[in-house]
């Protein structure tokens, strides 16, 4: 997604930029840690870092959380911290994880903490493809591509300070349900990519796995994987192609590549067998995972009987799903059968009570069910499980509406107002406190 217009610069503007004193623009510019050459840059690694501190557990969360399968993720903490080492910024505190979401996608934040669903795991034939594509991600990050948006997004005064780009961002996938519940993610600081920095990760993405030790048709194999499902227009990769073009050119580049600059790693393996041992939880509810992308692509269409169906599906092979369980909460949400949807949510509280979202979506059945002090509960817990949401404050302020603690309920509405100003839920606030003698 992108966060904002981006002002064109020409070479020479940016050349007397990076010349200007160290008084005037000494943070305006900096060296690439990849190329080496001077390019505009307002965001420092600092800033870089906080940035993805901030927004990326929302981003987990809104993927329904980090794998609960530990083997699982700490094989994908284990193929990529291999690489780490090798990066042009070693420094960074990298983090890799393992999303229960289904869709196809891989995705970085500017600090170093990268994602794969289970979509995509499940797509990918061998280890030296997963180092392909965690090496691509970092590749983004070592490249400082996200930074480079958002610095030129500052210019054109888009972002202020780059920290509140993902206030509006939700999930479109979801039909419309995460913008109706108030949630973060789906987008937060995740870079709609150019070709040339496509191009330029996957350069690194190579260099990384071959020197890690991978047989570099890794990369050829997952090139081959991502143009077979642009060319079908598989509706579970549309976030994947949105933010990562994909384009035949990169797919014979990586042919090239590997057949000529890295010929002499041809002999590096593959890692086949091992990847498969270390997926094997996963393929097992291979079925479930299938299900339920058919059911976020109906869901999204607004066809929920059709959508439940495939819900229902992917519960039988996977009963415990915590994905499945919150998916089919959401639809039963939005058909009004709020019974039917706490049965679920609450059971999804169960098998992940370390996972915020299910609290958030248990607070939204209680408030229809005007069970308010439940909902605050429930709202209270999100919050301490996952913090800066703002629209939390008010989802609390109309739970202590409903047990007519009016002060409280008030208070909360006007932090709410200082944060986010715009809005359905910023009108009803201000409402509320001018009807209530707050505001006058």
């Amino acid at each position: 997604m992108r966060t904002g217009p981006i002002t064109k610069i020409s070479r020479r503007e940016f050349v007397r930029m990076c010349s200007l004193s160290a008084a005037a623009f000494v943070v305006g510019c900096a060296a690439n840690p990849v190329t080496g050459k001077s390019q505009l840059m307002l965001v420092s690694e600092r800033d870089e870092i906080n940035v993805d501190r901030m927004h990326s557990p929302h981003q987990f969360s809104a993927d329904y959380g980090i794998s609960q399968d530990k083997s699982l993720d700490g094989y994908m903490a284990e193929v990529g911290n291999k690489m780490t080492r090798i990066t042009h910024r070693p420094q960074m505190p990298y983090n890799f994880h393992v999303v229960n979401a289904n869709y196809v996608n891989a995705y970085a934040f500017p600090g170093g903490s990268i994602a794969c669903t289970r979509g995509i795991l499940l797509s990918l034939d061998n280890e030296a493809e997963l180092a392909a594509l965690l090496g691509h991600e970092l590749g983004h990050v070592n490249a400082r591509h996200t930074a480079e948006i958002m610095s030129k997004s500052k210019i054109s005064s888009a972002i202020v300070g780059g920290l509140a780009i993902a206030a509006g961002a939700y999930d479109k996938r979801a039909g419309g349900i995460a913008a109706q519940l108030g949630m973060l993610g789906s987008g937060a600081l995740l870079a709609s990519y150019s070709r040339d920095n496509e191009r330029q990760a996957d350069d690194l993405g190579m260099r990384y796995m071959v020197a890690s030790g991978y047989n570099p048709e890794g990369m050829v194999g997952l090139m081959d994987m991502l143009q077979n499902m642009s060319k079908h227009k598989m509706s579970t990769a549309d976030l994947l192609f949105s933010t990562h073009p994909m384009s035949d050119e990169r797919y014979k580049t990586a042919v090239s590549t590997a057949r000529s600059k890295y010929t002499g790693s041809k002999s590096n393996p593959l890692n086949k067998e091992r990847y498969m041992d270390r997926t094997s939880g996963l393929r097992k509810i291979r079925g479930a995972v299938t299900a339920l992308q058919k059911g976020e692509t109906l869901l999204a269409k607004n066809k929920v009987e059709d959508a439940d169906a495939e819900f229902s599906k992917a519960l039988a092979i996977a009963p415990n799903d915590y994905a499945g369980l919150v998916m089919m909460a959401k639809s039963r949400f939005v058909q009004k059968k709020y019974a039917d949807a706490d049965r679920y949510i609450q059971k999804a509280k169960q098998v992940y009570p370390g996972e915020a979202q299910a609290y958030h979506i248990s607070g939204f059945v209680n408030l229809k069910r005007k069970n308010y002090q439940t909902a605050f509960n429930d709202f209270s817990t999100y919050e301490k499980k996952l913090a800066g949401n703002p629209n939390i404050l008010f989802f609390k302020g109309l739970s202590l509406e409903g047990l007519e603690r009016i002060d409280p309920a008030a208070k909360h509405y006007h932090k709410f107002l200082q944060i986010v100003n715009q809005g359905d839920q910023a009108q009803y606030a201000y409402k509320r406190l001018k009807e209530w003698g707050y505001i006058k």
